[in-house]
């Protein structure tokens, strides 16, 4: 597949310094760098996924991350939501994403977004993002991500967690030519799951958090890049307990496939 993000023309002396094991990978080396300082990606959530996606966004060099969570930290949080510290307890998980980001890359700008994402706001706050990462833990979310983004017509780097289970894949409505569009409802039908129960009720394993969203952040560098074959069209599955890694293959509805 094709780059999702025209590169910028040079890098600085110190970010070619801090990004150089990139540099001589097959598939990004310096223009896909490039690419990442040009990106603007939208996060949804600073907590479980979130937070490992947004360091390894970070980390990796991307230009804009737009991060939307308007969620305060609370201390049940510290097992797996990496991003935050005792000292960020009560404060905006948004202020978290911005502190640690600065920290890894001076480059790297954070715009956070102290607001819950609904159907009301989704296309104003993605707008001008090149593609979502959807680390949210409800189907209200989930389905308002999912319908902004469709309307804008950029993917969706999607993940969810629950218990010692993950799973993780990409969604497109409107992909490059030749490309079969993948929608969330194909994979979840409008009102076919009800709410999952919640961490607090179920619990979550925390480092599995770390491995979904570790997955979701290689997707993004992959869509942004071009290199490799991003998880359009396939799910990967992991059941942790069993140290068990699986793909399912992901096809559009029937009746979801334009004529």
């Amino acid at each position: 597949m094709q780059p999702l993000v025209e590169p910028i023309d040079a890098l600085a002396p110190t970010e070619l310094i801090r990004t150089a094991r990139h540099a001589v990978l097959a598939g990004i080396g310096n223009e896909g760098q490039r690419r990442l300082a040009a990106a603007r990606v939208a996060v949804i959530g600073a907590g479980g996924l979130g937070s490992p996606v947004i360091l390894a966004l970070a980390a990796a060099g991307v230009g804009e991350i737009v991060v939307i969570d308007d969620d305060v930290v609370d201390g049940s949080n510290l097992q797996r939501q990496v991003l935050h510290r005792l000292g960020d307890l009560d404060r905006p998980k948004v202020d978290s994403a911005v502190r640690a980001a600065a920290d890894l890359s001076p480059t790297t700008r954070v715009i956070p977004r102290a607001e819950r994402l609904d159907a009301d706001n989704a296309v104003r706050l993605l707008e001008g993002a090149h593609l979502v990462v959807d680390g949210s833990d409800t189907f209200g979310t989930r389905e308002a991500v999912a319908a902004g983004a469709d309307a804008l017509g950029i993917p969706v780097v999607w993940g969810a967690v629950q218990e010692f289970a993950g799973q993780a894949t990409v969604f497109w409505s409107r992909p490059p030519a030749g490309v079969a569009p993948i929608s969330l409802h194909d994979l979840y039908p409008t009102d076919s799951t009800g709410e999952p129960p919640t961490c607090e009720q179920v619990g979550v394993l925390g480092s599995l958090c770390l491995q979904i969203g570790g997955i979701l952040a290689t997707e993004a560098v992959k869509l942004i890049t071009g290199a490799g074959d991003p998880l359009l069209g396939r799910v990967v599955v992991i059941d942790a307990l069993r140290a068990r890694q699986s793909e399912v293959p992901l096809l559009a509805r029937a009746s979801a496939v334009p004529a």
